[in-house]
């Protein structure tokens, strides 16, 4: 769906209400939900009256859209969000995220302040932080959030152990890249005489100093936590847009051809870079966010910070999987009845039709709940699903049969018709009346099974029909003068064989039925059990992918400790690469598979003939009532 078509401007995710609390605003969940697509997610944050919203602006593609402000008041309260196509991957939606100005004098909650922060954060795939002048240690201070993240954001849930400062060390994987937005900058990019790039000159302002001692510590704390928690850094210096401060005032209505040329290619490479670089937003476990699941994602931890808790990531994705799975069988069980529903207007259906539709869409079924599935580790909602797919086919399985009964009755009383107006009629109370009986009963059989399309329960009814039959023969067979007792005998005898052959080619069409059933469920089982591998290995694939990129991350940070003379920030940094090594190689075991989703897969095979025998149970009750 494209979002062109729904936000044609900004609306306000997050805002704080009347209580002073942060709450999603429902028209921006509802826009959010109705968004099936991946997206990416760029946030940015900053100091107040630093120009922010104009950067959203550019990345927007529009003129005006989020509300710069020429004056000292902040005007981006909260967190404001604009969805627009994205302009370089079709299928996918840019989410941009403009929040409230940082250290706003008239508002003077900084801890209000950290959570927009924290939120930022973990809901981006990047986050831009816009600053104004140089990169210097005071704007370093100015980002003292970041050495907050790790109070205001847990990785794991309290079920999974506390293990302290160890949790540093996995931000990295979780955390969006980072990108400095320098504006108005004047300086000339040399480092010790050299020209240097952006992202030289921002590596060179988070250099960390040796020694020890509170002031040291101070001056490397924010540093290290945007090493530490950050995949990836990256650094824009913009010149100013204008050259007259009255023209600083009113960007907004400013055209392209009165702004800077330096400024505009700056902005240029800025937002070619976030077009091409930045992410999908990605969960914990590698699973791809779509609008709807940001909308989710941001009211659990507004929630969390609302009920007076660190928002957990861990949490977050159970409570977003659960919801998203229940949504998953839903939508698999609406893909089954909406196929098996054109079936079911063809009924009567034979049994080998009706378990080849049947496993059609039951493997549609399960490929679609695998498409939107995450995080069902033990297998309980595609059990949830097996079980609804099959509580519906046992009922369309005996809606069949009722049908075919029904066909099958009414053609052999339209077929008896002549029968028994001849009966009636009194032409087989003579001599040789049975014989002509026989005959014409025999013809109406043949006649019978020649006709196509009876369904599952032709041989059933036919045995129904001639046992109701049997008394009217055997009358017949008694009254018929010709014949002498010992003959007499003998068609009795062959009456009741052909009677009792019959109902074993009743018994027999059931067992058939039955075997071909099952033959149906195990082949069905089999592809459950395959598409189950796979999504098992893809979900897998994230995890690996996840660690690779902390593992590359937490190299080059090592490579440059060392480079750099921190032979003990090194020696730490190796701890961590191999702790996320270990857990890789654990990834890689895939043991969950076998421990928790095999077991649980076998029993399913025998649902379907247990519910099938408590249907025959309920029509064998019913029958004697």
């Amino acid at each position: 769906m494209s979002c062109s078509g729904y936000m044609s401007a900004p609306v306000c995710l997050i805002e704080n209400d009347e209580n002073g609390k942060l709450c999603v605003r429902k028209d921006a969940k509802d826009i959010l939900g109705a968004i099936e697509e991946p997206v990416v997610v760029v946030s940015v944050v900053g100091l107040y009256r630093t120009g922010k919203s104009y950067l959203m602006n550019r990345l927007a593609g529009q003129q005006s859209g989020f509300a710069l402000g020429n004056t000292v008041e902040s005007k981006t309260k909260g967190i404001w969000m604009w969805c627009v196509p994205h302009p370089k991957k079709e299928g996918h939606t840019l989410v941009l995220l403009d929040t409230e100005g940082l250290g706003d004098v008239d508002k003077g909650d900084s801890k209000n302040d950290g959570w927009i922060f924290s939120l930022a954060v973990l809901l981006s795939s990047s986050l831009v932080y816009n600053s104004r002048g140089t990169i210097d240690n005071n704007a370093v201070e100015n980002l003292h959030y970041v050495s907050e993240l790790a109070e205001q954001i847990k990785i794991r849930s309290a079920e999974a152990g506390d293990e302290g400062e160890e949790e540093d060390s996995q931000f990295v994987q979780f955390f969006p890249s980072f990108i400095w937005v320098v504006r108005d900058f004047t300086l000339v990019l040399e480092i010790n005489g050299n020209r240097a790039t952006e992202d030289e000159y921002l590596e060179f302002v988070l250099k960390l100093k040796k020694g020890v001692g509170k002031k040291i510590s101070d001056y490397n704390l924010p540093r290290e936590c945007i090493r530490h928690y950050f995949p990836s850094r990256k650094c824009f210096v913009f010149p100013f847009p204008v050259t007259s401060p009255e023209d600083m005032t009113r960007l907004e209505s400013l055209q392209e051809q009165d702004l800077a040329q330096e400024f505009l290619e700056a902005a240029g490479h800025f937002c070619d870079h976030i077009f091409s670089i930045s992410a999908v937003k990605t969960l914990k476990g590698g699973h791809r966010v779509t609008g709807k699941l940001l909308g989710h994602l941001a009211e659990i931890y507004v929630d969390a910070v609302n009920s007076g808790e660190m928002p957990c990531l861990d949490n977050a994705v159970v409570a977003l999987a659960n919801l998203e799975n229940q949504a998953a069988v839903r939508e698999a069980l609406k893909v089954y009845k909406s196929g098996m529903e054109e079936v079911k207007n063809t009924f009567p259906i034979s049994i080998d039709h009706f378990t080849c539709e049947h496993q059609k869409f039951s493997s549609l079924a399960t490929s679609e709940f695998m498409k939107r599935s995450f995080k069902d580790d033990k297998g309980g909602y595609l059990k949830n699903l097996e079980e609804a797919l099959s509580i519906y086919y046992v009922d369309l399985l005996e809606e069949n049969e009722i049908t075919s009964e029904r066909k099958c009755r009414d053609l052999l009383n339209n077929l008896f018709s002549d029968m028994n107006k001849r009966l009636q009629n009194g032409e087989y109370s003579q001599s040789g009346g049975y014989e002509l009986y026989c005959r014409d009963r025999d013809a109406i059989v043949e006649q019978y099974r020649r006709e196509p399309n009876k369904g599952v329960g032709a041989e059933a009814v036919l045995n129904e029909c001639l046992n109701e039959r049997g008394p009217e023969a055997n009358s017949i067979l008694c009254t018929d003068t010709k014949l002498t007792e010992n003959e007499r005998q003998i068609k009795e005898e062959k009456a009741n064989a052909a009677l009792l052959e019959q109902k074993y080619k009743g018994e027999e069409e059931k067992l058939i039925e039955r075997e071909r059933m099952m033959v149906a469920e195990n082949e069905r089982h089999e592809d459950r059990v395959k598409q189950m591998e796979e999504k098992f290995k893809q979900e897998l694939e994230q995890k690996q992918q996840e660690k690779d990129r902390a593992i590359e991350s937490k190299l080059k940070e090592r490579e440059e400790m060392l480079n750099k003379g921190f032979k003990e920030r090194a020696t730490n940094l190796e701890e961590q690469i191999k702790k996320l090594n270990n857990e890789k190689e654990h990834l890689r075991g895939g043991g969950i598979f076998k421990e928790y989703v095999m077991p649980f897969l076998h029993p399913l095979v025998e649902l379907i003939p247990n519910l099938l025998m408590q249907r025959s149970m309920i029509k064998c009750l019913k029958a004697r009532r």
